[in-house]
């Protein structure tokens, strides 16, 4: 039986995949379902660059702002979610478009990789937590190195949260993501995903990704952090973010707010940087020319799905 067709369109953070994909969406009756690990988020609108109402211009988007920043959400629960909107848009007889930035939810999707749904160990993290403010996240970092040096290769060393889910997966399961990621790909694909990522010239996404951090600041992003903090009695999971962190910093008076924002702006130029790698990793990619005019992207796009 012919497998249903997903559209998947990746690429660095700032690098117009929002645009794209809706105006693609437009064009071929299409719905949107957001492959971002922190548009996930309910009230981080501002520093996650969430579409507003305006810009998603009538196409419905699935998987933005419908988790609490204090919930942990897996990558077995995106995979689960996103299975489910996939589903429900071809249900319609429309064309599902992922979207988002998050290569390790592209890969749960494109590989059928099965993440076990681990129950957290409380007292191992809390562990570990303390671990990283005695010794720092660099003993953390380099311990997770031994383990599983090539699950590491694609994560930064400021990465807490994804340093620590390699030991804690580890010490749950006695066997490494990786070796889990490669026992999981057993399964078969369940769709014909076709899979796009935009490329720039390193230099203009940098001038892109500095140009919308300046943005982000003007459009009032302290201040969302400061409501975030307020409404939340426990100090929300999601605030370890980029762009999110750099903020709380500043308002414990680590940063100033210039040091702020050259650290956001230099934190995202490295996220694009790695993002670019593990994205060339995967060898089914079709790069589109990110300068190009949107309309000869699209179609190429159709091209490819025709």
């Amino acid at each position: 039986m012919q497998k249903s067709k997903v559209i998947v369109i990746c690429g660095p953070t700032a690098s117009g995949k929002t645009a794209l994909s809706i105006e693609l969406a437009k064009r071929i009756n299409g719905e949107i379902v957001s492959c971002d690990s922190m548009q996930i988020y309910k009230d981080m609108n501002i520093g996650t660059a969430k579409p507003t109402i305006e810009e998603m211009q009538g196409i419905k988007h699935y998987l933005i702002g419908y988790v609490s920043p204090e919930e942990r959400y897996s990558v077995a629960d995106y995979k689960r979610d996103a299975k489910k909107a996939i589903k429900e848009i071809l249900e319609k007889g429309k064309m599902p478009i992922v979207v988002g930035g998050t290569g390790l939810y592209i890969d749960s999707l494109i590989y059928e990789i099965e993440y076990q749904d681990m129950k957290l160990d409380e007292d191992y993290r809390r562990k570990l937590e303390e671990e990283v403010q005695e010794k720092g996240l660099e003993i953390v970092y380099e311990k997770a190195k031994k383990i599983d040096p090539k699950a590491i290769e694609k994560i930064s060393p400021t990465d807490k949260k994804r340093i620590l889910r390699i030991l804690e997966i580890y010490h749950a399961t006695g066997k490494t993501k990786t070796e889990q990621e490669i026992e999981s790909r057993k399964k078969e694909v369940e769709y014909d995903y076709k899979v796009y990522a935009l490329n720039w010239d390193r230099e203009k996404l940098y001038d892109r990704i500095n140009k919308r951090v300046d943005m982000m600041i003007e459009e009032g992003l302290i201040q969302e952090v400061e409501q975030i903090l307020k409404k939340y009695d426990t100090f929300p999971t999601a605030m370890q973010g980029l762009g999110y962190k750099e903020v709380v910093d500043y308002l414990n008076g680590i940063y100033t707010k210039e040091e702020m924002i050259e650290k956001i702006k230099m934190e995202t130029r490295r996220y694009a940087k790695r993002q670019l790698t593990w994205f060339r990793k995967n060898k089914q990619t079709i790069w589109l020319n990110a300068e190009e005019d949107i309309q000869n992207n699209i179609k190429i796009i159709l091209e490819g799905i025709n």
